[in-house]
């Protein structure tokens, strides 16, 4: 079984591959979130363009987004929050947190995206990037304290040059 990528724990194939092959629509905002997720995972940047609400797709980096994609280990979605965005709503908001790998570093793009619904399909309109804080893998050492590499010297006359 092949899990989706989305965390929903169906297959890809009766998950979020049928919106993003076209086959079906997303019939929520957060079912478009979970696609669009799935679609960097899979680097279909062709879907995420189509899934852009017409009014944001000129400013679209086709170039920089399949980069994104392609460079990067997506490790897990976490929906946090949603506000409308469903069957019978125009307007929806989903608030998520996106786990991915990038040069061997761990990141989390957490943001707040707007959708929109118009004749049916669901549309990402724009987000509101929160930033995350980067949290040190080992704790500073300062520059009058010992060095790390065991040499007796203070920090700033060994390591620290």
């Amino acid at each position: 079984m092949s899990e989706c990528f989305c965390g929903i724990k169906k297959e890809f194939k009766e998950c979020c591959e049928p919106y993003i092959a076209g086959t079906k629509q997303p019939p929520t905002a957060e079912a478009t979130m979970r696609a669009r997720y799935s679609a960097y995972c899979s680097c279909n940047v062709e879907y995420i363009k189509k899934t852009q609400h017409p009014k944001g797709s000129e400013d679209f980096d086709e170039k920089g987004t399949r980069e994104w994609a392609q460079d990067s280990t997506w490790l897990g979605l976490q929906i946090l929050d949603t506000k409308n965005g469903g069957l019978q709503d125009q307007n929806g908001v989903v608030e998520f947190k996106a786990t991915y790998r990038h040069k061997n570093i761990e990141h989390t793009h957490h943001e707040r995206s707007t959708f929109q619904k118009q004749d049916g399909v669901w549309y990402f309109v724009d987000g509101k990037v929160f930033k995350t804080p980067l949290v040190q893998a080992t704790p500073k050492v300062g520059r009058n304290e010992p060095c790390t590499c065991g040499s007796g010297k203070k920090y700033k006359k060994c390591c620290g040059i």
